[in-house]
């Protein structure tokens, strides 16, 4: 096998747990300065003044970097990660220091799709422990509407 999962070798329930990635304010800032160039993004001092409060990544930082993590590991699907449509909230910032994790869950298997629904998780270094709903942290989680991720296959060929 090659280290990838195709549709016989995944049940309902299953989970998946990627690698962790640090988050720091150089990224933060080099992705505003390309893709989302507001003041709370790149500006330590325009961010302390701003509604977030300091420095964080945009969203669609935090939804690129989370992309990266399920593609690197979060769900290893033969074939690649196909999205089909996903529904968004950033209910708290993403901070230099952070890191960030993938848990990606098999919620539906039919002979052409599975879906998985992503989330992202963040940890704080000084409590190692990992943030949930209604704790420290930021969810990125498709809502139960539209699928967050879909990979169409049939199955292991050859």
């Amino acid at each position: 096998m090659d280290g990838c999962l195709y549709l016989e070798d995944l049940h309902v329930g299953q989970r998946f747990e990627s690698a962790t990635l640090a988050v720091t304010a150089d990224e933060i800032k080099a992705f505003a300065r390309q893709f989302d160039p507001q003041p709370f993004h790149l500006d330590e001092d325009a961010a302390a003044r701003s509604l977030l409060g300091g420095l964080a990544a945009s969203g669609w930082h935090t939804a690129a970097l989370t992309m990266r993590l399920l593609v690197g590991g979060g769900a290893p699907i033969a074939g690649g990660v196909i999205g089909a449509g996903v529904e968004v909230r950033w209910p708290r910032p993403v901070r230099p220091g952070d890191e960030l994790e993938v848990v990606s869950e098999v919620l539906e298997i039919t002979a052409l799709a599975l879906q998985v629904r992503p989330r992202h998780r963040r940890f704080e270094e000084r409590d190692a422990q990992p943030a949930g709903r209604g704790g420290a942290g930021a969810d990125l989680e498709a809502s139960g509407a539209a699928p967050a991720v879909v990979t169409r296959y049939a199955g292991r060929s050859g």
